[in-house]
């Protein structure tokens, strides 16, 4: 996947985005452009790859901007098929070079840029193009940002909050929005009851986000939004609570009905295989046994203390179950953990250790030793 990733941008696409320009600006001059964008393209990861091929549109578009702009949005393909972003896989990707096109130009013209936004993110995600506009005049982009949750459209919907994620993935982070979390909050109460499940699960990631700086408020607005709520609104909460709840904050933990400590044993623990190599997977399985005299609400979540390049361990939580334990009755949980190759963790070999959490409390499970 990681060298999916970074190949996309192929000398073939870039090709075809010459000729998808040359179709709409006859005098588009596309040898020159593939050249130019394709220059030691071997070299460069995905995000490079796309700004390097922005910055040849740049070259050879028409320098007036309004003028590069029209171009680019006649030559855009058809929008999404459906709401959903699930198994569309890289294919919008072909329109990232298009996004850091209109943010790095775009500042000085904004009516013309939000109309592109408006377009690419019904195809793409102008989720990273839009911020240089948040930081740039906050104010005016917020007001169209404001417009966008009565879209039609839900990708555009979805952009609204997106775009306005405190930690978004690949984006730098706005001084302007660390700064002012109650304006996101804005957005997000129009958009939390949105109909498409695409835009409810950007609104709970903005949230989870929001978490990380701003806990309190998140934990006050979920407990609001939780009170009389929908299955669908019960499930952005929970989502949105994840990152607290992992670190068993009481305060949303308690929103979820699962503050109070569990009364619990756990018992006949069992890993394997023993020792686990690199390149393998850990399963695990344990008794949970209640010692209550009455049912309890639990989650129930896994934490690997991963050893790091330099010997020491770190650890990363998981999601593993949410039960409902009778008084006197007892649930056997398993799961498992990859020791696979990973774009996002390396792993290396050492005595490991595995704890579960249990509402918040955590409770030591095992050690245990992986192999080169």
């Amino acid at each position: 996947m990681a060298e999916a990733l970074k190949t996309f941008f192929s000398t073939e696409l870039v090709r075809r985005l010459a000729a998808d320009m040359a179709r709409v600006e006859p005098s588009f001059p596309a040898r020159a452009f593939v050249r130019d964008a394709t220059a030691d393209l071997d070299t460069l990861e995905l995000l490079d790859r796309g700004k390097q091929i922005a910055r040849a549109l740049r070259t050879h578009l028409p320098k007036e901007y309004p003028h590069a702009l029209d171009a680019i949005l006649r030559s855009l393909g058809p929008e999404h098929a459906t709401d959903e972003l699930v198994g569309v896989g890289m294919a919008p990707f072909y329109y990232l070079p298009h996004t850091l096109f209109v943010a790095e130009h775009g500042l000085d013209h904004f009516e013309l840029s939000m109309r592109a936004q408006y377009e690419l993110t019904k195809r793409f995600s102008a989720e990273s193009s839009i911020r240089p506009y948040i930081a740039r005049d906050p104010e005016r982009t917020f007001a169209q940002l404001l417009d966008w949750t009565r879209d039609e459209n839900a990708h555009v919907r979805r952009l609204v909050s997106e775009g306005t994620r405190l930690r978004l993935p690949w984006a730098s982070r706005v001084a302007w929005l660390d700064a002012n979390p109650a304006r996101v909050l804005e957005l997000l109460e129009v958009l939390k009851d949105d109909p498409a499940t695409v835009v409810r699960r950007s609104v709970a990631n903005n949230l989870n986000d929001l978490s990380k700086d701003h806990a309190e408020l998140v934990i006050q607005t979920c407990r609001r939004w939780s009170k009389g709520a929908s299955p669908e609104m019960h499930g952005l909460v929970r989502h949105a609570l994840r990152s607290l709840v992992k670190k068993g904050h009481r305060g949303a933990l308690g929103v979820l009905g699962v503050g109070e400590r569990a009364e619990i044993d756990i018992s006949r623990v069992r890993l394997s295989p023993k020792p686990v190599r690199l390149g393998g997977e850990l399963r695990f399985s344990f008794t949970l046994g209640s010692l209550a005299t009455r049912a309890q609400k639990l989650v129930v979540d896994f934490a690997i203390h991963f050893v790091k390049a330099n010997g020491a361990l770190r650890p990363k939580v998981f999601k593993l179950e949410q039960l409902t334990l009778a008084a006197g009755c007892a649930a056997q949980l398993e799961g498992k953990v990859s020791f696979a190759a990973m774009t996002t963790r390396r792993h290396y070999a050492g005595r490991h250790r595995i704890e579960v959490l249990v509402n918040g409390t955590v409770h030591p499970l095992a050690e245990f030793d992986v192999r080169a």
